[in-house]
């Protein structure tokens, strides 16, 4: 009997100890559980703050580029400032007046007979190089003051058009100063030559 007890007392003894290893071992089952849980709430917590960042950047890095691409598609545009600058207009009549004083004074030389077809060849060269220039003025002002054409903001366009006008007024100089300088010529050979008739006449009176 005392055997039996003895017996009883050490089972219940060892399953008692068996039961506590296995509640201590479930005690920390729970507290490993909970730490890990705790670290994916973290990873979470972490990952959110990223990804709020990352969004935030993009959306920001988006609306400046949605930002930059409306500004740059406004220098499409052409401003009524630009439109109407008087620069516009004196490059136009520029033009027309260079070509009207290039024909008057290439059918004033080619009808002298003081110049050689070769001379007169010379002068028609550099009348028809003058007026191709002045013509890629005209169409570089065209492309300036037509929307959608360049993308440029209306300080530059202003420039381009001070630089074509500057370009013009220097061609319809040079064309005055070469057919004035061709009328001085001309001029100077009739002289020459009246001289040379009136001698040969003079000494053929003799």
């Amino acid at each position: 009997m005392r055997t039996f007890l003895l017996g009883m007392l050490l089972f219940v003894s060892l399953q008692g100890r068996g039961q506590a290893n296995e509640l201590a071992q479930l005690a920390l089952d729970i507290e490993k559980l909970a730490q890990f849980k705790q670290i994916l709430t973290d990873l979470k917590k972490t990952y959110s703050v990223l990804f709020e960042g990352y969004t935030t950047i993009k959306n920001i890095s988006e609306g400046n580029f949605n930002l930059h691409k409306t500004f740059l598609d406004g220098l499409w545009a052409v401003s009524p400032t630009v439109q109407q600058y008087k620069k516009i207009a004196g490059i136009v009549s520029m033009q027309v007046q260079l070509v009207k004083e290039y024909q008057t004074a290439y059918k004033r030389f080619s009808t002298q007979p003081v110049f050689s077809a070769g001379e007169l060849d010379y002068i028609k060269t550099t009348h028809e190089k003058l007026l191709a220039a002045s013509v890629k003025n005209l169409d570089a002002l065209l492309n300036i003051v037509t929307a959608n054409k360049l993308r440029m903001s209306d300080a530059e366009r202003l420039a381009a058009i001070d630089a074509l006008f500057a370009s013009m007024e220097d061609k319809l100089v040079f064309l005055r100063h070469f057919n004035s300088s061709t009328s001085v010529l001309a001029i100077q050979r009739k002289q020459e030559s009246a001289g040379t008739d009136a001698l040969r006449r003079l000494y053929q009176s003799k």
